[in-house]
């Protein structure tokens, strides 16, 4: 079973946001509650489909400095008020979660945004939901491996019968609802791993490669391995995105000093509890300068970002636009310079290249 979908050709590219909801300060300083960052998303995603942003995307985390556990729920609510839009998860923790419920929340989703949903299946790079959910992390192979095929099988729609280890199985079992189309957009987001990579070819599953520190080239052979891996494996060729981090501001140096204080934060919090030294700023200039960041002016990030798609060949492009405690207000203007300035801009210069 192949869960593309027709509307990303693979010689096309869509640009679409990404945001985990991270918990962020109003423009004074303070601390915004978990209700108003949920909000403050919704808000979000509505102002990207009015200007004509391809996709958006929320991450799961179970963790104080992000807001968003239940993504399909906030998922729902942009999804009621806007009407274009492709909405999913970046990502949906598969390891941790429930197959069958995976299904029934997306498949409902997708009725409620008329066929507009997508799924990001991944294990994440955080380990909180494994003890909240009382699984074991040495199973940690073992739970996404079985997991992901319960879910392949369930995508098909039809009857399932499974057997694993790490539930009961299911005996001709059906799932309801049903979608409307048939299917529901399945990708499989990688960090780094070869073998995440063969397994996404193996499935039919397209490919998210989150690319979130040094250069995007770097990540060149595992796009090569994938189309490969599809020939190998006799599977229809299947588009490639990238998720990477950035932020857009009316300057460079307008969005390196807004986005430097919240970076440093996050990445600090972050590598004490993972024993890395703290990011200086010099690092953060070298990350923008040569590595995944996508900030700077709308100019700025555009060249970079069709630079990223010539570089890896990908038909889509997803920005992480908030990066810890970024306020509301700077990410709306981030936000609307991309739709309106950044994405045609992208657009150009890769139409430029065609023609040239």
């Amino acid at each position: 079973m192949t869960t593309t979908s027709p509307h990303i050709p693979l010689d096309g590219l869509e640009l679409g946001l990404d945001t985990f909801g991270d918990v962020s300060v109003d423009l004074d300083g303070n601390t915004v509650g978990y209700a108003q960052v949920i909000r403050n998303v919704v808000e979000q995603g509505v102002l990207a489909d009015s200007l004509g942003v391809d996709f958006f995307g929320v991450g799961e985390h179970h963790r104080d400095d992000f807001a968003i556990s239940a993504p399909e729920i906030v998922l729902a609510a942009i999804a009621a008020a806007t009407s274009r839009i492709h909405l999913g998860t970046a990502v949906t923790v598969l390891s941790s979660d429930e197959p069958v419920r995976v299904f029934e929340r997306f498949a409902t989703l997708d009725a409620i945004s008329r066929g507009r949903a997508e799924i990001i299946l991944g294990r994440g790079s955080f380990t909180e939901s494994f003890p909240l959910f009382g699984f074991d992390l040495a199973d940690y192979e073992r739970l996404f491996d079985e997991k992901i095929d319960l879910l392949h099988a369930l995508l098909a729609e039809g009857p399932v019968t499974w057997e694993g280890s790490t539930r009961a199985p299911l005996t001709n079992q059906h799932v309801y609802p049903k979608t409307e189309s048939g299917s529901i957009r399945t990708w499989v987001g990688v960090g780094g791993s070869p073998e995440s990579v063969v397994r996404a070819a193996r499935y039919g599953f397209p490919l998210t490669l989150a690319i979130i520190g040094g250069a995007p080239a770097r990540f060149a052979p595992y796009v090569d391995l994938f189309h490969r891996a599809l020939a190998q494996l006799e599977q229809p060729d299947l588009p490639v995105a990238v998720h990477s981090p950035g932020f857009i501001a009316d300057t460079d140096q307008e969005a390196a000093d807004i986005l430097w204080p919240h970076q440093k934060a996050m990445f600090d919090r972050i590598g004490k509890e993972r024993g890395w030294g703290p990011m200086t700023r010099d690092d953060f200039e070298r990350e923008i300068a040569e590595g995944a960041q996508h900030t700077g002016s709308p100019e700025t990030v555009a060249r970079k970002i069709a630079d990223t798609v010539r570089t890896l060949g990908i038909q889509r492009f997803d920005l992480k636009y908030s990066a810890g405690t970024i306020p509301h207000e700077h990410l709306m203007h981030a936000i609307e310079l991309y739709g309106t300035v950044v994405i045609p801009r992208v657009r150009e210069l890769l139409a430029a290249d065609a023609g040239s």
